[in-house]
This record gives C-alpha cells, structure tokens and sequence, in this order.
C-alpha cells in the first residue's frame, strides 16, 4: 500500500535532524534478535517475532495496513518522579526512531521524570487505559473517525508523554471531550504540578528541535501530551494515505 517518496535522510533533515550531531547515522545501530536480552540501555531493534506475538491483535490490529519494517522497537531508560530509573519500551515509526533515541536519551540524562513507557499493548491497546495510567507511547494502529486515513498514531509518527497530567480537550457542539476523563484537575495550565508539559518544559524544547509538532499550540483543540511528525512530511512519506 505504502511507497515512501522521502529517503530517512532527507526525512530527517526536513526535520532538522543534524545527523553528525545527533552522533546517530543513517546505519543507527539496529539490534538483531539475540541481542536484545543481552542489552539493558538505549536500542532500536526490528519487530522479531517475539515483539510482534506481544503486538499482535493489539496495536498492530488485524486490519492493519502499515507494513511492519515500517516499525521500530525502541529499549528507553527513563528516570521516575523520584528520580530511580525504569526500563521503558515503545514502537515507533522507522523514520523517527533516531530522532527518539535523541530526545529521550536527553530527558534521561537531564533527569527529566517520566512515570511509566510501556506498550499500549499493555493495556490491551485502550488508549483511555494507557493515558490513565500516565503511560507514555507511541504506536497504537487506527484509522481518523469515518475515514480511510490512517491516523499519526497508527502510522508510529506520534508520541503521548505523562498522559494523565497532560490531557486532550476538544469541545464539539459545545459537548467537552476530554481524554483521559480523570485528567480533570490537570486542564488548568497555570497551574504548577508534576510531568507538565508546557512551552518552559524540556520535552517541549527538545521535540521541537527534531522537527515535532507540540498539540498544545493547537488552536481548535489542545493536546498537551502530544507530538508528531507535521502533516506535511506524513503525507510525503505516505501519500496514499489520504
């Protein structure tokens, strides 16, 4: 279904990717499904067959359209609120996975608390569940509502960070859709709590330096805890998906 028209170099310079300075080539090392057990830091893998029995069904749905080499395995440390560092998982879009390696390698190095990265499969691939939990993801495959178009979020090019403190409002006919529905106390933005995400935060700094959108500069609807690749580049990596 899918044909890219960008090479990942030019993807990631249009992005503002510097390759030599991200000290990330194009060859990004790729670890092979042996080694994978035998690393405990920073990796991109290819979806091996063991990933994939975890993601099937799930996040990558029976219905899925996205070829899975399209698909990355990312190893993630992060640091939690009390600063002890987790382990932490998410698939990602092929073309993003250095860029991510990046950002959050930084976040990790700067401290910067991140309570749960786990699979949405986890939670059976129930967003509302992920983002209750604060977990913070990637990869979910579905399509825009009433739509054939594939969603950022089910092409791998979105990333959800500390999703409870950072939720989604949108008012349609003036009915409020706010998600997650316990994120409540979280819609106040002048306020100061733990994992806020604003335009001061790190994660916000350094998405935007990769060439990532930021959901809360949207003006129809805000969702803080979301960054993804512009539509502009999506439609030139997947233009038929329209």
């Amino acid at each position: 279904m899918f044909k890219h028209s960008l090479s990942r170099r030019d993807f990631l310079r249009s992005m503002g990717v510097g390759i030599a300075a991200l000290n990330l080539p194009l060859s990004i090392n790729i670890v092979e499904a042996e080694e994978i057990r035998d690393k405990k830091d920073f990796y991109v893998a290819k979806i091996n067959q063991e990933i994939f029995q975890r993601i099937k069904g799930k996040s990558y749905k029976h219905d899925c359209t996205l070829p899975l080499d399209d698909l990355r395995y990312l190893h993630l440390l992060h640091k939690d609120i009390n600063g002890v560092t987790r382990e932490g998982e998410m698939i990602c879009n092929v073309y993003i996975a250095a860029p991510l390696i990046d950002i959050f390698q930084k976040l990790y190095e700067h401290d910067y608390p991140i309570e749960k990265i786990r699979l949405v499969d986890e939670y059976d691939a129930d967003d509302e569940m992920s983002m209750r939990d604060n977990n913070s993801s990637c990869f979910n495959f579905r399509f825009i509502s009433h739509t054939t178009r594939i969603s950022k979020h089910g092409l791998g090019l979105a990333v959800d960070i500390n999703t409870l403190y950072n939720p989604y409002i949108k008012y349609v006919d003036g009915k409020r859709i706010l998600e997650p529905a316990t994120a409540e106390k979280y819609l106040d933005r002048t306020k100061d709590f733990p994992y806020k995400i604003d335009k001061d935060s790190l994660p916000y700094k350094l998405f935007k330096e990769h060439g990532f959108e930021w959901g809360g500069d949207w003006s129809d609807r805000k969702d803080y805890q979301h960054f993804e690749i512009s539509t502009t580049l999506t439609e030139i990596l997947y233009p038929n998906n329209k």
